[in-house]
């Protein structure tokens, strides 16, 4: 949810369709971050991916996993958190398989 300074209500902007794998769904998002240019970015730990909504848009796209749950290069049992370095490198939390994982996102 967005919400905008001292609003009443808050404006779904990822997710909002009920628990799913659909591209405009989510399953327990848990990390969350935005970009300079707006673009939101959230851990989906149900459905072991990470999402990206740019700004304006209903449906997100998968960036890294969603390959079913796992331990392989591009799986997660559970992404949580995530952070972007200077360089624009992605780092995911991947709690179930105690690991972080590093990941060049164009």
């Amino acid at each position: 949810m967005k919400w905008a300074k001292e609003a009443n209500e808050g404006i779904a902007i990822a997710g909002g369709q009920g628990e799913g794998n659909a591209l405009a769904q989510l399953s327990c998002p848990c990390g969350v971050f935005i970009d300079n240019s707006n673009t939101l970015y959230v851990t989906d730990y149900g459905n072991h991916r990470v999402m990206r909504w740019p700004q304006g848009t209903k449906q997100g796209t998968v960036i890294v996993g969603g390959n079913g749950r796992g331990a392989g290069t591009n799986q997660f049992i559970g992404p949580f958190k995530l952070s972007f370095d200077r360089h624009g490198n992605l780092y995911v939390v991947d709690q179930d398989n105690h690991r972080v994982q590093r990941f060049s996102i164009e």
